[in-house]
């Protein structure tokens, strides 16, 4: 038997992939290209475990406004009023590299500050390469004047870990997206982001075909076939019974 505390996901189908839902107090990093519906993902599970479970969640942007994110709710006809005190969204200001590290834990705490006035279970990051990619900048010849940056791992680990260990803290379960690139089996953009991860999904989309691959999940059995999946106008829907031939992934 299971012992360990699950976390439903709301997506219909995969938690049938992953012993019936997340490890709570995990983080769970999802992984796919443009188009592939990462989005989609964490804000479906935000909206879920507002919606269904009575867990409230926040969803952290650094990408879009939060009038895309509402927007984005509204076209899969889910209804935010109904759980908008619930489900929260936050915008992470960006400006330049230097400030976004320098601003980093004014960021992280105020983070910390709304997942505890809400209470929150759940937490989704979208995304995460953009995080790394702000974190691990560092001015060419040391001149950030010239506005040329290059990407220096050795930066991000202090930044990162320091706010996955206060999420850990608070005991939420986090979904981070990431891009990834075009080879189906690589499963980060920097090299970085799915060692920080309890689990790694990747999402792919090679037209006509979408699916869903559960690269690891700790303490958790979970299937290790590809799935299809469709996104519906409710959300993602997996097809936990079928499979796609990786073949079909080319």
């Amino acid at each position: 038997m299971d012992s360990v505390e699950r976390v439903q996901t709301g997506i219909p189908g995969l938690d049938d992939l992953i012993s019936g839902g997340f490890p709570r107090n995990s983080n769970i990093l999802v992984v796919g290209g443009p188009g592939t519906g990462k989005t989609i993902f964490a804000l479906q599970y935000i909206y879920a475990g507002a919606s269904l479970y009575q867990e409230p969640g926040v969803f952290i942007t650094l990408e879009e406004p939060a009038s895309n994110i509402t927007w984005n709710l509204q076209n899969f006809k889910w209804d935010y009023t109904s759980v908008a005190n619930a489900m929260k969204i936050f915008r992470v200001r960006v400006s330049s590299p230097r400030q976004f590290r320098e601003n980093w834990r004014k960021e992280v705490d105020e983070i910390v500050s709304l997942v505890t006035k809400i209470e929150a279970f759940r937490v989704a990051i979208d995304s995460l390469t953009a995080l790394v990619k702000y974190l691990g900048a560092v001015p060419l010849a040391g001149d950030s004047t010239k506005g040329i940056w290059a990407y220096d791992p050795s930066s991000v680990d202090f930044y990162l870990y320091y706010l996955l260990d206060k999420l850990k803290e608070l005991g939420v379960t986090t979904v981070l997206t990431a891009g990834a690139p075009d080879d189906r089996m690589k499963f980060s953009t920097f090299g970085v982001e799915e060692f920080v991860a309890d689990g790694v999904i990747r999402l792919y989309f090679i037209p006509p075909h979408r699916a869903i691959f559960i690269r690891k999940m700790r303490g958790t059995r979970h299937s290790n076939r590809v799935h299809p999946l469709a996104i519906t106008e409710k959300g993602i829907q997996v097809y936990s019974h079928d499979e796609i031939l990786w073949e079909a992934l080319r």
